[in-house]
């Protein structure tokens, strides 16, 4: 694929995602099912409640991640600065979106050392695609990556659905899992696998784990779908009826998440997939994730400054402290304790 399709592409992702009027969510989180039993006598002071953590030898001061967003355009740059600066002032990690027109074409959009510059304390991911790795893209593609970005990590994404239904989508994806367990093995920095918003099975989870996965982002069903973005920008009538069928497909986030939970005990996991508020943000972090990434819903503030990125976290940041305060909760190993009461199913 050219440099200018690349970039043109990732420009329609931006302008579909941003626009308030397209309706990407085509199915719900699950976290609704979910509610945590109220502590009317939680004996804490709210302020001294305890929200660090931490990953790939990164302290964090809240266990929320930056989800990768889409990478190519040239207002990418000024996007990924705001949020590297607003990172490390929260304290906060941060992913990169995909690197591959960086790797492929002159352009960098902002994916440089400048962002460690801006951000030298956070967990910073690198990114790019799973299929690129049957296409040519190995060990010293992936480093090049990491090394662009003075990143910590590697997180290699997959999104079969997004790529199936997209005009000239990468179609053949025989040999990926060998591929990854070999970029696993040779990488010195771990990879992390993720979704795209379609969500990881537990099966599939526990392949990838053996395969020698340090980590796993669930990214689940419930926030934007890509093949309702990829329908929004079909060329035609057919490929769009095409892509529409799929928009609600998918594993919703906290179904993924208990899954995976289950089938990888001791495996990092990262829960993200239309987290709205720090009350979900809770209900993930009891049902087993490390981790809360979120993406689209910061977009928009992405787009003004870092400051605005700085003041949406700050409100989930208080909301999660909120809810742990509300539950009894002195730290996050006690959230995990919390009593979380499902409702229905998921």
């Amino acid at each position: 694929m050219s440099k200018q399709s690349l970039v043109s592409r990732k420009n329609d992702h931006l302008d579909i995602v941003l626009d308030p009027t397209r309706a990407i969510a085509a199915t719900g989180t699950g976290f609704g099912a979910f509610r945590f039993e109220h502590c009317a006598l939680p004996e804490l002071h709210l302020d001294q409640i305890d929200l660090q953590t931490a990953l790939f030898g990164r302290r964090l001061r809240a266990p929320l991640l930056i989800s990768s967003m889409t990478g190519g355009a040239a207002r990418s740059a000024a996007i990924n600065a705001h949020l590297a600066e607003a990172a490390q002032q929260l304290g906060i990690a941060m992913a990169v979106g995909s690197q591959r027109v960086a790797l492929e074409t002159a352009g960098d959009q902002g994916l440089t050392g400048q962002l460690r510059q801006l951000a030298p304390d956070i967990l910073l991911l690198a990114n790019f695609g799973a299929a690129q790795l049957v296409r040519g893209y190995g060990v010293d593609e992936a480093r090049r990556a990491v090394e662009m970005i003075e990143g910590d990590a590697l997180i290699v994404h997959l999104n079969p659905l997004q790529e199936a239904v997209q005009t000239g989508g990468d179609r053949d994806w025989r040999g990926v899992l060998q591929a990854i367990e070999a970029l696993a093995a040779r990488l010195p920095v771990p990879v992390v696998i993720k979704e795209v918003g379609a969500g990881i099975s537990a099966a599939v989870a526990r392949r990838l784990v053996d395969a020698g996965v340090a980590a796993i982002d669930v990214a689940g069903a419930g926030g934007t779908s890509w093949a309702a973005v990829e329908a929004a920008r079909a060329a035609d009538a057919s490929q769009q009826a095409i892509a529409e069928a799929f928009a609600d497909w998918g594993i919703p986030t906290a179904q993924a998440l208990l899954a995976v939970r289950e089938a990888c005990p001791n495996t990092p996991l990262i829960a993200s997939g239309g987290i709205r508020d720090g009350v979900e943000a809770a209900k993930a972090i009891c049902l087993g994730a490390d981790l809360v990434g979120q993406a689209a819903g910061v977009l928009q503030a992405a787009m003004r400054s870092s400051e605005a990125v700085v003041s949406h976290f700050e409100v989930l940041i208080e909301q999660l402290r909120i809810a742990c305060f509300c539950t009894g909760s002195a730290d996050l190993a006690g959230l995990r304790q919390a009593r979380l009461l499902q409702l229905s199913a998921c």
